[in-house]
């Protein structure tokens, strides 16, 4: 597996992500696709400026075109102050694999090994099975059930946490 920055070709994968109802069931459905292009300039933007860690996950190191899906640390306003946020998507036919789990891992292992981005929060749906379980195998600690906004819509989530110098839990 190989995990790169997104670049402005990466476009087609966002669609591919983000716009199909399944891979969105869990996060309150499609979003359009006319933005895709602005939000993977965006992207590509806070990736090369390093703000944010915004990781295509390609399962073949030596075709890095191929993309599984995304994972990305990034830093917003939670309740309390600035809060770092990690999520994962994976698309359905890389689904099963494990690429999620690693790909998370690999991330929080560079925050741990840089001490970058402090206490780590996730926010699965709580219906999300496979992201809540991604959570527990990597030492999460569950805070509770929230409600949070994405793309303008309220989800019900799992609240997890990990600072991983502290909690990463070895492979």
């Amino acid at each position: 597996m190989l995990l790169r920055d997104v670049t402005h070709d990466d476009v087609d994968a966002y669609v591919r992500m983000r716009c199909d109802p399944v891979m969105m069931a869990e996060l309150g459905g499609p979003l359009p696709a006319g933005g895709m292009t602005d939000k993977v300039r965006r992207d590509a933007r806070q990736a090369a400026d390093g703000t944010a860690w915004i990781k295509m996950i390609c399962p073949e190191p030596r075709t890095p075109g191929e993309v599984a899906g995304t994972v990305t640390i990034w830093t917003h306003d939670g309740d309390d102050g600035p809060m770092s946020e990690i999520g994962w998507m994976v698309l359905p036919r890389y689904q099963g694999r494990g690429l999620g789990g690693r790909a998370a891992r690999a991330l929080l292992e560079r925050a741990r090994d840089e001490d970058r981005w402090g206490e780590v929060h996730a926010f699965p749906a709580t219906t999300n099975a496979a992201s809540n379980g991604i959570c527990r195998s990597l030492g999460f600690r569950f805070v509770g059930e929230r409600e949070v906004e994405f793309a303008g819509r309220m989800l019900r989530t799992n609240h997890w946490a990990i600072t991983p110098r502290a909690d990463l839990t070895p492979e």
